[in-house]
């Protein structure tokens, strides 16, 4: 049975009814609680199971919305889309005043507290930072999730020759490509440009993809068929040396990565070339910065550490040991060590030869700088000490 529900949301003064009625409360007076429906049972179904394909999200990244009676149910700041099914994690807000502060430049889209329905956000957390972009997509259900394979094509320079080409495959689906800007307001401007024509996948350069649809089936066959246009084979490495890694890591404060996939990223000389020449896509800059750090042959983690204490510089997050594999901060959550992953599947999936587009010193200042991601890293850290 549907709860319904009647309840006063927290809004700005300009929503105000002149007779006291709240318009947005007035609007939504009423309306069914959807969280014990079957459809949104299936909506969790779907994220979850979309959070859990690693070549698809990587830890907190990536989020999934829902919208109907002009509520959209989107997922929580620093959350994980694999935990949908098993933690509170979506957070209702109202549509259309969303989408008008973004049109008008208003600030509070950046992080859409604002247009939070209070009274059915029983998780208290805040909504993604990329909230404002799901709402300007007309479609009632989105999924935006960072495909490795999506990444891999979007940072070559050759990004639109080589995506035209696989998407000519599902010619049924029609799409976009949307520039790089920082994720919230920049990117839902950008992509809220596009919404009026109701693509069905948006290609999000250096950054992911994005899924849209009428139904829940309908965006799970099309995440199928783009993904299957968009695979991409992954280069062969040798295997890691975690024995070795063990006695270079002695000592100091970084470990073996757990994770055996992660290695591939130190395990080819081209690999190791795409991982150094700087930042890919948004994430990888948020979780483990924007250096990656090189043992020479012979080094030791805690002989690279103190040379760079002495220098007065911090060590970086992921060390590479060529042909070896890779050490990780023992700073790091497990947030943070599947971005080593990720790296290592974006970069073994970047073709020989290619030339990479990648993200500008500004565009990491903006991501390191960004209170929104600070605030994500600080539910990641809490998280971790939760779960210890």
């Amino acid at each position: 049975m549907l709860t319904i529900f009647n309840h006063i949301y927290m809004i700005a003064p300009e929503f105000a009814h002149p007779m006291g009625v709240n318009k947005r409360e007035e609007a939504f007076m009423g309306k069914p609680d959807l969280r014990g429906t079957d459809v949104f049972k299936g909506f969790l179904r779907l994220s979850s199971e979309i959070g859990n394909d690693i070549l698809k999200t990587q830890g907190a990244g990536g989020n999934t919305s829902f919208k109907q009676d002009g509520v959209m149910w989107v997922k929580a700041s620093g959350t994980w889309l694999a935990k949908a099914e098993a933690e509170d994690i979506m957070v209702p807000v109202v549509v259309d005043p969303l989408v008008s502060a973004l049109r008008e430049g208003d600030s509070r889209a950046e992080k859409s507290t604002d247009f939070i329905v209070s009274a059915l956000n029983s998780s208290g957390l805040r909504p993604s930072i990329e909230t404002s972009f799901h709402a300007a997509l007309n479609s009632p259900v989105v999924a935006h999730y960072h495909c490795v394979n999506a990444i891999a094509l979007a940072v070559l320079e050759s990004r639109d020759s080589e995506l035209a080409a696989r998407m000519s495959t599902v010619p049924e689906l029609t799409w976009v490509t949307i520039p790089y800007r920082r994720p919230g307001t920049p990117l839902a401007g950008e992509i809220e440009k596009a919404a009026a024509a109701r693509p069905d996948v948006l290609i999000l350069f250096n950054h992911g993809i994005i899924v849209c649809g009428d139904t829940l089936e309908q965006v799970a066959d099309r995440i199928e068929r783009v993904t299957k246009a968009l695979s991409c084979g992954t280069r062969e490495t040798i295997k890691a040396d975690v024995a070795a890694l063990e006695k270079i890591a002695e000592g100091s404060g970084f470990h073996p990565a757990r994770d055996p996939a992660s290695h591939a990223v130190a395990l080819s000389e081209i690999n190791r070339k795409l991982a150094l020449g700087g930042s890919l896509y948004p994430d990888h800059v948020i979780f483990l910065g924007t250096e990656i750090g090189v043992l020479s042959e012979g080094q030791s983690a805690e002989d690279f550490q103190a040379a760079l204490h002495d220098a007065g510089r911090a060590p970086p997050k992921m060390l590479i040991v060529p042909d070896k594999g890779v050490l990780l901060s023992s700073s790091l959550t497990a947030g943070g060590e599947v971005m080593a992953r990720c790296l290592a599947e974006v970069v073994g999936r970047i073709p020989d030869g290619s030339k990479v587009v990648y993200l500008s010193e500004e565009d990491e200042y903006e991501l390191t700088h960004w209170e929104a991601e600070q605030y994500r890293q600080a539910l990641d850290r809490g998280s971790a000490r939760q779960t210890a």
